[in-house]
């Protein structure tokens, strides 16, 4: 019975995973005309911190080494520091989160070349055309339902800069992460983490936050559903397979933020869009496809 339910934990969590993980657009959609990106982050990273303080206090997770509580910390920079403020600074400076989405959806095949290069993982050519699939469904799906508008150039950096966040996090916690206790691992990085808000905020904004109903259901869901439930099953995938599998999933979040933006905000979804979406299953399903000896 267990082990009939851990399979299905297995099989479950990589759905699981892109839902939650494409609802941070949304709620960062929700939030941000509330805040400003970095002030938004801070709240956001010293509640966490709290969160996961009183959360080793009763369950006392084996603490890391020196070397593990850096590597920590490095990930935490990476994966929450570059990733999430390059995405907040992009969709604050008017870059569409559709096509935010899009740049960051990219991580797959930046990841697949690092990892084929530098990890000795092989990538075979089965998948490298489900990754161009997944490409090329990211974008028909935001090309078909978003256009660039009043982006500025800092926008368009800072989604590259999350790009790159993100796929060296990814690789750097596959490599050095992989052991350490998610409490501790998580309590380190988000704390890493928000210190570089709070300095971020402290050096380039007001700091103002306007407490509508709005905001604070958007901060909750980033809090508790987004960076605890979605972040610990990135890691949990990240242990159970191959980078490249993992980093795959990633192209099914434009699709999704699509199809929930059109579900909360009424955003029309067109042919094209549906279209780019199935591309993208098909192209994760070429990545993700084991055959079996």
């Amino acid at each position: 019975m267990p082990r009939k339910f851990a399979d299905i934990a297995v099989f479950l969590a990589p759905g699981v995973f892109v839902i939650l993980w494409a609802s941070g657009f949304i709620g960062a959609k929700l939030g941000l005309p509330y805040a400003e990106p970095f002030t938004f982050l801070t709240l956001r990273m010293i509640i966490l911190v709290a969160v996961l303080t009183v959360i080793a206090l009763v369950t006392r997770p084996l603490w890391p080494t020196l070397d593990g509580i850096g590597h920590s910390i490095v990930t935490g920079l990476l994966v929450h520091g570059s990733y999430l403020g390059g995405v907040y600074i992009a969709i604050d400076r008017k870059l569409p989160a559709g096509l935010t989405a899009l740049v960051v959806g990219l991580q797959p095949l930046l990841t697949s070349t690092i990892a084929n290069r530098f990890l000795g993982e092989r990538v075979i050519a089965r998948q490298w055309i489900g990754l161009a699939l997944g490409v090329l469904g990211v974008y028909l799906v935001v090309a078909d339902r978003t256009v660039a508008g009043q982006a500025t150039t800092l926008g368009w950096a800072a989604a590259v800069f999350a790009l790159i966040g993100i796929t060296l996090g990814t690789l750097y916690q596959k490599r050095f992460g992989g052991g350490i206790d998610w409490r501790a691992a998580l309590l380190i990085q988000y704390a890493s983490a928000g210190t570089l808000f709070v300095l971020c905020a402290l050096a380039f904004e007001t700091r103002t936050i306007v407490w509508s109903p709005e905001f604070v259901f958007a901060l909750a869901w980033l809090v508790f559903v987004m960076s605890l439930g979605a972040v610990w099953l990135l890691y949990y995938l990240i242990r159970q397979s191959a980078a490249t599998r993992v980093s795959s999933l990633f192209y099914l979040t434009p699709p999704v933020t699509a199809l929930m933006a059109w579900l909360m905000f009424n955003d029309q979804l067109g042919w094209l869009a549906i279209f780019g979406m199935g591309t993208c299953a098909v192209g994760v399903f070429l990545v993700n496809w084991r055959i079996r000896a």
